[in-house]
């Protein structure tokens, strides 16, 4: 019974880590998450916060999916 509870919450946790992801990585495409300054956020207009968005939310979907395929 315990070992069903743990691959529950297991999987909420999983699936929580999934959505945060993809909203932060959302947020820094749309340009309202930045890096701050003195992290190069202010290079080419913010383009490294979006290109680093772009990376979150690739990788992300890249091992949800796998994740999934591995079950």
């Amino acid at each position: 019974m315990a070992k069903e509870g743990g691959s529950v919450l297991h999987f909420l946790a999983w699936i929580t880590g999934v959505i945060v992801s993809l909203v932060i990585g959302n947020g820094m495409i749309d340009k309202v998450l930045t890096i701050p300054g003195w992290l190069a956020g202010n290079a080419g207009n913010g383009i490294i916060a979006v290109v680093i968005g772009w990376i979150i939310v690739v990788t992300t979907l890249i091992s949800a999916v796998m994740a999934i395929v591995k079950r």
